[in-house]
């Protein structure tokens, strides 16, 4: 095999960043294919983080949903697979940072849990309830590139080619208002930067 000859794991990372690119572009298959064939590079990277084996399907659950959500930050000018791995790799840690708080502190009795009564689920419906009004002010309050870009690429789950085209705005400044928005929400809402 000469140097010029891509390796078969070379072959599998660049056919995911195919996959991912014709994802963002809206196709449906492309992302059913890429998230797929992610699953085992994701187990691969829980495992070196130390995760146990039983908990992986949790790892590779919440690193799916991650990417699910930030899937238009991916650059297909750059490999697919790394920014897979960074994005497992910060999930897995995640996850072994909660379960040792937990088990720490938590008694494992079967018996207690059980004989547990349920709390009362209205409090937090409320609760929840409010701070979903207090999120759509806030985003009705951004500016309106902004709130546009939340709306399309956050609220409605649009790829960056559909928001592109519902609102006539280049795929770069989607980008930019969504990160602003972001950045803007979480300081009104969280207090935070």
């Amino acid at each position: 095999m000469s140097a010029d000859t891509p390796t078969t794991q070379e072959q599998a990372s660049q056919r995911r960043s195919a996959w991912m690119a014709a994802a963002q572009d809206g196709d449906r298959r492309a992302y059913e294919r890429v998230l797929a064939d992610s699953v085992g590079l994701i187990r691969a990277v829980a495992r070196r983080q130390g995760v146990a084996v039983d908990a992986l399907d949790d790892v590779v659950q919440e690193t799916l949903l991650t990417v699910h959500r930030v899937r238009h930050t991916y650059d297909p000018a750059r490999p697919y697979d790394a920014w897979l791995a960074a994005i497992a790799t910060r999930r897995a840690i995640d996850y072994l940072r909660s379960h040792g708080r937990h088990d720490a502190r938590e008694i494992h009795d079967p018996l207690a849990v059980e004989l547990h009564p349920d709390a009362d689920d209205a409090a937090g419906e409320t609760e929840r309830a409010q701070e979903a009004a207090r999120l759509r002010r806030a985003v009705a309050e951004l500016p309106p590139g902004q709130r546009e870009a939340i709306e399309q690429l956050g609220l409605q789950e649009h790829s960056l080619a559909e928001a592109a085209e519902r609102t006539g705005r280049n795929t770069g400044a989607l980008k930019v208002n969504l990160h602003r928005a972001l950045k803007t929400l979480r300081q009104r809402l969280h207090g935070g930067s």
